[in-house]
């Protein structure tokens, strides 16, 4: 049997069917998970609230249920972390902001039950910004998520604490979800998979405006492979999300084999709209000069997409205001910067405004289809900065420019969300600076399958590749930082009056 080690670091698929096949348990697989937790997370910051007891029940039902032959779910016995965005029955659910420091959910949401229904065993909450707003892991809850690679970095955001998780070997499932980049932005800083499905794919339950494309919920993994096998696990139609639909959640357990060099690709450092810094712009040409031997055709693409931001902007403080009016009309302050600033950016706007943008967004996504036609995949660079200290809210400055607003230099990824089209962040080598680059795949107009086939394809070349294959932060190296990352905490999250059904209980990893 491997050590504990190099078990919690072996792929969640390779666990499933070690579990399967009754070689391994999956109570001597949590508390190998659980050991990890408590020796790394105290450096990065990635796990929040436990429950550790109840897991182990579980973990004992799993491991009955595998000894007496009963069936078993695609995840069946693994442990899982769940992004503190999502409700989770028995179990603190803050989303990172002081009003939420007591919420314990009565109920799992739509995600987090059709997990547990495959059989994975939650087991904590990874960390957020608050409310989800921005790409950089840090509230006054829970305080900040260090960079696996360098914890005085930033993890990115908002699944920044899944991210982490997942790059520590700490768990081998983790959620997450994305409206701007916030999958696919922690998984390129971090060195792992993050993957925006199609809006419906994998219902959200939680979204206020259920009508709207641009939030989707989705999964993450060390792995294509791993991501898959969580997207089998949760997607298919729901009455709580009206974009889902009937679909073979199966399906996505065997994505479309994809031969790389049947593939025409267009490249873009910028879409025409995005600043992205000349450091980067360098490590993404040089990656593409090592990988446009794999494929049918590698040329660059220009796109003219008109007025992205401001599209985004309203769409985005739509959803804000949406989710956030009660709480700041009843006390603004209890907001965070960040939240504010998005309600009040919203509540200034007119129906004119919204019905610009609405129609803006389907003019964007025509235009990027024209452009596109040629092509199978798109790739671009998932972040236009390398990851900067946690202590620096947001990249204020990129290539020289000043940004507008906190979320501005996400431009990359939100372009992208704006045209609905399926994307998902590879790990492809280092840049510059050593830290993990993230390439960002775009698929064709609800081409999910393929472009999770192409993933795992360009995964599988640049694995026997210097520069392109997936990079590993050195655990061993991992020690105290300053500023603590737990520093901008106000006050001590409340843990010891919140309790857990089942017996379990909740404690601050």
């Amino acid at each position: 049997m491997a050590t504990d080690t190099s078990l919690v670091a072996l792929p969640a698929v390779e666990l499933r069917r070690l579990i399967g096949s009754r070689q391994l348990s999956p109570v001597e697989l949590l508390e190998a998970c659980i050991a990890r937790i408590e020796a790394v997370n105290p450096y990065v910051n990635a796990v929040t609230a436990t429950c550790f007891e109840r897991a182990r029940g579980e973990a004992r039902a799993a491991e009955r249920a595998m000894l007496q032959g009963r069936p078993q779910g695609l995840l069946h016995g693994l442990p899982i972390g769940v992004k503190d965005l999502e409700d989770t029955q028995g179990l603190l659910t803050t989303l990172g902001s002081p009003s939420y420091r007591a919420h314990v959910p009565a109920a799992d949401n739509v995600l987090v039950a059709r997990l547990r229904a495959a059989g994975a065993i939650v087991v904590g909450k990874t960390n957020v910004p608050e409310l989800g707003a921005g790409a950089n892991t840090r509230n006054e809850v829970w305080g900040a998520t260090g960079n696996p690679f360098d914890p005085r970095l930033n993890a990115g955001g908002s699944s920044g604490g899944s991210a982490a998780a997942l790059a520590c070997d700490m768990l081998p499932v983790c959620t997450g979800s994305d409206t701007g980049g916030s999958l696919r932005i922690p998984a390129a800083l971090c060195g792992v998979v993050g993957f925006r499905p199609s809006p419906g794919v994998v219902p959200s339950s939680r979204k206020q405006l259920g009508w709207t494309p641009i939030s989707v919920v989705g999964p993450m993994g060390r792995t294509v492979a791993d991501t898959c096998l969580q997207l089998a696990a949760s997607a298919g139609a729901s009455v709580g999300d009206p974009l889902s639909y009937p679909l073979d959640p199966g399906s996505f357990l065997r994505p479309a084999a994809v031969d790389p060099a049947t593939l025409r690709v267009g490249w873009t450092e910028d879409f025409g709209a995005c600043d992205v810094d000349a450091s980067i712009r360098g490590d993404f040409r040089r990656k593409i000069a090592a990988m446009r031997h794999l494929f049918r055709s590698c040329d660059e693409v220009r796109f003219d997409l008109g007025d992205v931001h401001r599209c985004f902007d309203v769409l985005r403080a739509e959803a804000f205001v949406a989710g956030t009016r009660a709480a700041y009309e009843r006390d603004p302050a209890s907001l965070g910067a960040n939240t504010r600033a998005n309600f009040e950016l919203g509540a200034a706007m007119s129906l004119l405004d919204s019905a610009w943008a609405q129609a803006e967004q389907t003019r964007v996504l025509r235009r990027f289809e024209a452009t596109m036609a040629d092509c199978d995949l798109i790739l671009s660079p998932t972040t236009p900065v390398s990851a900067f200290p946690w202590t620096t809210p947001f990249a204020g400055t990129v290539d020289g420019k000043p940004q507008g607003n906190y979320y501005r230099w996400l431009a990359l990824t939100y372009v992208v969300t704006l045209t609905t089209l399926p994307a998902l962040s590879l790990p492809c080598g280092s840049d510059h600076a050593g830290m993990p680059f993230g390439l960002q795949l775009i698929g064709r107009f609800r081409a999910d399958h393929r472009l999770l086939g192409a993933a795992a394809a360009l995964e599988e070349a640049f694995a026997g590749t210097d520069g392109l294959r997936r990079p590993r932060p050195a655990i061993e190296r991992l020690g105290p930082v300053e500023p603590a990352l737990a520093s901008i905490v106000t006050t001590p999250p409340i843990l010891d009056r919140v309790g857990v059904d089942a017996g379990g209980s909740v404690s601050a990893a």
